[in-house]
């Protein structure tokens, strides 16, 4: 119970990184139903579920979760009919009719398990060793992705009051005590971000600006590393960033979550990009879950003008270039290259340094980000799209600029090319507007298949004030 309580991960609010894991099970195992668990003293509270609506916990009779917890190996009841203590449980006596019921304990590093992943099926049925391993793994997902999210609240802990202390030698009492204040609000705010999913489910409305997005991993059967996120950071200003995490799957995932966090936590402190990013360095660095990995990133802070555009700074850390799309005079566009001289890997080397660049993007004008799973996309002929191609497709697009024009156009390109060796992609694109183009309002788009399964096209609108 000490250990449950450790966590901090009791009644918090549904977390896509869990929701995956049982969306990931029930599809495995072909089951209707998948849970995540954590068990309390007097209940069994569900952390995620997948086919079990309207169900958040249960009680801690003898039966299920309850028996499958106290075993280190994973729990297997053919048929939960001919088990003297499952056969009561409300879920096998009860309307849903559970026949089949698989767990695999979630067991931390020091040898405590705190709950369980579980599989169910109205039907007996019978699992092999290499499902049990599997089931097994999960759980082992589920305990990586607890430890994360505990490292990363520790990590920005730290960096905070050393900021606090750097603060209180420079200044009076009284701007001391107001940054312990705001400190202590930016805790509080990473706290919550930690709950958030590895991407967002929608973009943000934000005031005069239209953006989109797509996510696509390469294959339905592993977790990609590619992130992004846009959301604000005081002032009328808002931050954004995209990046690519080495590797894939499970461990590359945990990064993956540890990057977002972090890089959310940064800014509320200090929204400057460079900032952010070497925050995000120090963070990898320190935490030994994350082992040799790094990443390539791109962060950026919008700051809007009167007259309808922004001011946008760019810092880069081993990315590709974003590119700046502007109307030229033919009636097309100019694409220009926006590269940061500069900008290590993110979490390679502890001196790394990381570049900035200011631009300005004025109505009809555009920006692309993107992963260098579309450059490194192969054509029909096999060689890559690179710079080179990305540059000229780009330049044939029409002015003024749309991000969710820009997004569908460069999706249809990724479709026109062959699916062997294809990488994550994930594409982040912004637009200010003309303003004769949306009278009515800004509209926000996502265009995503990070599920993956099908693309699904979202809008929100957002009217000017």
């Amino acid at each position: 119970m000490a250990a449950v309580r450790r966590y901090d991960i009791l009644d918090t609010p549904p977390d896509g990184a869990y929701d995956r894991v049982a969306a990931l099970a029930a599809r495995l195992f072909e089951v209707p139903v998948a849970t995540v668990t954590i068990v309390d003293e007097d209940r069994i509270w569900f952390k995620a579920t997948h086919g079990l609506e309207g169900v958040t916990e249960i009680g801690r009779d003898p039966g299920l979760c309850a028996s499958a917890v106290l075993t280190d190996d994973t729990t297997v009841i053919p048929d939960t009919l001919l088990d003297p203590v499952a056969c009561s449980n409300p879920l096998v006596a009860g309307p849903m009719g559970v026949r089949f019921y698989a767990a695999a304990p979630i067991i931390t590093a020091d040898g405590y398990r705190l709950g369980t992943v579980n599989v169910l099926d109205t039907r007996p049925r019978e699992i092999s060793e290499a499902d049990s391993a599997t089931l097994a793994d999960l759980a082992a997902v589920v305990r990586d992705q607890l430890e994360l999210r505990l490292s990363a609240l520790h990590v920005v802990r730290a960096e905070q009051e050393r900021r606090k202390a750097e603060e209180d030698r420079r200044q009076a009492e009284e701007q001391a005590r107001r940054r312990a204040e705001r400190d202590k609000e930016a805790i509080a705010t990473f706290a919550s971000t930690l709950q958030r999913t590895l991407v967002p489910p929608a973009l943000p409305a934000v005031p005069g600006l239209e953006l989109a997005c797509h996510y696509k991993t390469a294959s339905p059967q592993e977790v990609g590393g590619d992130f992004y996120d846009v959301f604000p950071v005081g002032g009328g200003r808002w931050a954004f960033f995209l990046g690519d995490v080495c590797g894939k799957g499970a461990e590359a995932a945990s990064v993956t979550s540890l990057t977002r966090y972090t890089l959310r936590a940064a800014a509320l402190v200090d929204a400057d990009p460079t900032a952010a990013l070497k925050a995000l360095n120090t963070a990898l660095l320190l935490d030994a879950a994350v082992g040799t990995r790094f990443c390539t990133a791109v962060f950026g802070l919008l700051d809007p003008a009167q007259d309808g555009s922004f001011t946008v700074t760019l810092a880069t850390g081993g990315h590709p270039p974003a590119y700046h799309l502007s109307p030229a005079e033919n009636g097309g566009v100019r694409v220009e290259a926006v590269r940061a001289k500069g900008g290590m890997l993110v979490g390679a080397f502890a001196e790394a340094a990381f570049a900035s660049r200011t631009l300005h993007l004025a109505p009809g004008q555009g920006l692309l980000l993107y992963t260098d799973g579309l450059t490194e996309a192969r054509t029909a002929d096999g060689h890559m799209l690179a710079d080179t191609g990305l540059t000229g497709f780009l330049a044939q697009r029409s002015a003024p600029v749309s991000a969710g024009t820009l997004i569908e156009d460069t999706v249809a390109l990724l479709d026109t090319l062959p699916d062997t060796e294809r990488d994550d992609v994930a594409l982040l694109a912004l637009s200010v507007p003309t303003a004769d183009a949306a009278p009515a309002g800004i509209t926000t788009t996502a265009h995503s298949a990070a599920a993956p399964i099908a693309d699904v096209f979202v809008g929100q609108e957002n009217r000017r004030p």
